[in-house]
């Protein structure tokens, strides 16, 4: 009898959990992680070209839930506050400041609006002034600071429509500005939640290919498509700074705007009908007009049809004129791309793309400037007799570069590097620019001679260098290499190359990022600009090291480290490990096997980040090398759960082999394309006490057009699809899984729906899970509450699964004094 009402009692236990749910108000994570949430963050900081002036950008680390609940709309790609007129999810600075270079501290700002939610920050062509938006309760105004004066005045009322981009351009002699406004014909919106349909909603295939991606956020219906054109459509509105304002143009769905260097010229492109429940808003149909700046039509120069079909393939284009942009050096010409294989990667072809140049008045085709073996990826402009173009293919990670003529295409152009763009080592930098008299940037040039900043990743460590290039033959001389090895120096910008007066900045693991002036011919000639402090007081002590070691294959790998603060190394206690990694696809080893960190990183605890762990005594293994290599002919994903437990197990026995690590108390985590490794590594390794997967993809049949870096389809390569994905084998499941996800996840491929019916498969194989869905968060988190819950979740899971988890003997030696033994 007693076994009986034990047994029932088991399977009602059972069932219990099959169907319990846990009603949970956001928790808050221990003091030791909180204390580094809860602190002030240092400025965002824009300087002007002249690096006279700089600006200081203010803004909390979170949102708060009751914002991210503010309504919302999701339209075609678009996540839009219906009575704001803009970005839903949009970031916002709360305060401005100012000072010259060389002032001690930063100005306050005098007029700025209270409680202000500024974004869309425009300088003025002269940068004597900066054009920015405050978002009211009920829209968007417009605003302009005067930067030497340091203060701001508010020019429109909030009826600007900032839904679509493009909302903020000056008029090239400083005394207006072109925004997009609401217009005054605008409808009542739809409330889809209550309307009563009058049809179903159908879509048709007529036989021809349309292979998208799974994107999120369509439209879906009739309403959809009428609501999304009303918070499309603006008026075009002068606005000068005395606050008159004249409609310049008639209300269209507006998505780009840009004024000719010169400004004698707009460039106008706006979206037509008919829409597209298959693909986002900027694949509708569109057309590209000129206006001279009084706003008179000059030409049409494209007309683009709805992209709902391309070729396969990652380098697919569709053909035609595309990526029309304005020539940087020259008054009013306008430079535009074609492809010359169809737009398909299948096509045989000598040259991939051609650029082209078209001069006013921009009627029918412009003349060739350029042919390059790949995509054409872009121009930086010189003079009349140099410039210099980049093209890439995805397929091999190929990357030309090449220095041609603009005013005779008779030249052959030169090309001067020919890489494969994944190799760090070998990256000869970016090309110096500087600001001309249009206020746009070119090339800094010195007769032939331009120049390059690089980032100077080596196999003794990172050194950051300027280079003097000769473009005629592409021979180099080192102007300049960092040598510091204890902190880490990034070159920001090119203040006056003939002068050596760099931009940098400097930061070490417990140093927080400062910027300075450097002259790189006066080795010791540093002078700082700004003084922020280090606001992760708690993590200064905390050990930090880039370790390498090798994969069973002898690719070599790497990872930072960190070690709890007084842990001694050497007599070293074994601690509970978290890991943190993302896999990527490489075609070489030798690019695979390249080191990219840097000890010398500030160390900075995100909301993702797992180091907040090193502060609850574990050691923590960030970004560890998660290389995915498919050589030659061979696809990386052909084997892609091999290399992932290869990855695992090597820098786990790297750990171990310095006596940090007890190996049966691992965790492993990951956040997207992370999360999916997590999953299959727990599903095809014993590596792991537990793991956290958040935000990711488990089921690859519902993105069967292509995922990450996988160009096959599902039907070209179901093996590959079945074998990577996790739900696929959850029948092997039997490490405890912490599954996170955004309710309102828009990230091509990670639906809710996957860990929801990942979770559903898990617990019904009696996994052992937990799904948190978090509401209102998108694929990244931004809520105050959401982040704090979920550091706590995090923490909960690890310290019952990791640090305080029973090794297999002793659960073999409780069972048998459990009853009913």
């Amino acid at each position: 009898m007693n076994r009986i009402i034990l047994c029932l009692s088991v399977i009602f236990l059972f069932v219990s959990g099959m169907i319990a749910q846990e009603n949970l108000d956001y928790q808050k994570p221990p003091q030791e992680i909180l204390e580094l949430i809860d602190v002030p963050l240092a400025p965002a900081t824009i300087i002007d070209s002249n690096a006279e002036m700089m600006i200081f950008l203010y803004r909390d680390q979170f949102k708060s839930i009751a914002e991210l609940s503010e309504k919302e709309m999701r339209l075609g790609g678009l996540r839009i506050n219906p009575v704001t007129n803009i970005n839903s999810r949009a970031r916002y600075y709360n305060d401005l400041k100012v000072k010259t270079i060389d002032a001690e501290n930063a100005q306050d700002i005098s007029g700025l609006p209270e409680a202000p939610r500024l974004t869309n920050f425009s300088w003025s062509p002269d940068e004597s002034m900066i054009a920015f938006t405050h978002t009211t309760e009920t829209g968007v105004e417009l605003w302009v600071l005067d930067i030497k004066a340091a203060t701001a005045r508010k020019l429109t009322e909030g009826n600007l429509n900032a839904n679509m981009g493009s909302t903020i351009n000056w008029f090239r002699d400083n005394s207006a500005l072109m925004v997009t406004m609401l217009p005054k014909d605008r409808k009542e919106l739809i409330d889809t939640e209550t309307s009563v349909p009058t049809g179903p909603t159908i879509s048709v295939s007529d036989g021809k290919e349309a292979q998208n991606r799974t994107y999120q956020d369509l439209l879906k219906n009739p309403n959809d498509e009428y609501n999304f054109e009303q918070l499309a459509r603006s008026e075009l509105v002068k606005v000068s700074l005395d606050g008159t304002q004249t409609r310049w143009m008639d209300a269209k769905m507006y998505s780009d705007i840009s004024f000719s260097p010169d400004g004698n010229y707009v460039m106008v492109t706006n979206i037509k009908k008919p829409f597209s429940y298959l693909v986002p808003y900027y694949r509708f149909p569109s057309e590209v007009n000129i206006y001279d700046a009084s706003g008179n039509l000059v030409s049409m120069i494209n007309e683009v049809p709805l992209i709902e079909d391309l070729p396969k393939g990652f380098m697919a284009e569709r053909e035609g004129k595309r990526n029309f942009e304005w020539r940087s050096d020259k008054p009013a010409s306008m430079v535009y791309t074609m492809a010359l294989d169809k737009g398909d990667p299948e096509v045989e072809a000598d040259y991939r793309d051609e650029f082209f140049q078209l001069e006013a008045p921009f009627k029918g085709d412009g003349t060739s400037l350029l042919k390059v073996k790949n995509r054409g990826s872009r121009i930086l402009w010189g003079n009349d007799e140099i410039a210099v173009a980049t093209d890439y293919w995805w397929n091999d990670r190929n990357t030309k570069t090449y220095v041609f003529n603009p005013s005779d295409n008779s030249e052959e152009p030169e090309i001067i590097f020919d890489r494969n763009y994944q190799d760090v080592y070998s990256d000869p930098g970016n090309f110096v620019t500087r600001k001309n008299d249009f206020g746009r940037y070119v090339l800094k040039l010195d007769n032939e001679n331009a120049f390059l900043m690089g980032s100077g990743y080596t196999e003794e460590g990172q050194f950051p260098f300027i280079d003097q290039i000769d473009l005629e033959d592409g021979d180099t001389r080192r102007l300049y290499q960092s040598k510091l090895k204890d902190k880490k120096e990034t070159l920001v910008e090119a203040l006056n190359i003939e002068k050596g007066e760099i931009l940098v900045r400097i930061e070490s693991s417990t140093e927080y990022p400062n910027y300075f002036i450097r002259d790189i011919d006066s080795e010791d000639d540093l002078n700082q600009i700004t003084s922020f402090e280090n606001p992760f007081k708690s993590l200064e002590e905390v050990s930090k090291e880039v370790i390498t070691y090798k994969r069973d294959d002898g690719l070599e790998l790497n990872a930072t480290l960190y070690l709890p603060a007084g842990y001694d190394t050497e007599n070293p206690e074994k601690l509970p490990m978290f890991m943190w990694a993302y896999p990527r696809e490489f075609k070489d080893k030798n690019s695979a096997s390249q080191n990219t960190s840097n000890a010398n990183d500030f160390t900075y605890p995100y909301y993702g980040s797992p180091i907040y762990w090193v502060n609850r005594g574990y050691v923590v293994l960030d970004d560890a090398s998660f290389p995915i290599v498919g050589e030659d002919e061979e696809e990386p994903n052909n084997t892609f759960r091999k290399q992932l437990v290869a990855n695992a197990k090597a820098a786990i026995d790297a750990v171990d082999e310095m006596g940090y690590v007890d190996r049966n108390r691992v965790a492993v985590g990951g956040h997207s394309y992370g999360a999916f490794m997590t999953a299959n590594l727990l599903s095809h390794s014993d590596l792991f006490a537990a793991g956290i997967a958040r935000s990711g993809a488990y089921n690859r049949t519902l993105t069967p057009f292509g995922f990450q870096s996988e160009e096959r389809s599902y039907w070209e390569a179901p093996e590959v699809y079945n074998t990577m994905s996790p739900f696929m084998h959850t029948d092997k499941m039997k490490t405890p899984l912490l599954l996170i996800h955004g309710e309102a996840d828009n990230n091509s491929g990670t639906y809710p729906m996957q860990s929801e019916r990942y979770f559903n498969a898990l617990k019904g194989l009696g996994a052992t899970a937990r799904l948190v869905m978090l509401p209102k968060e998108s694929h990244g988190y931004s809520a105050k509450e959401s982040v704090l819950h979920v550091l706590w979740e995090q923490d909960q899971w690890l310290e019952k699964y990791v640090k305080n988890s029973k090794n297999e003997e002793e659960v073999e030696d409780n069972s048998k004094d459990a009853p009913g033994n």
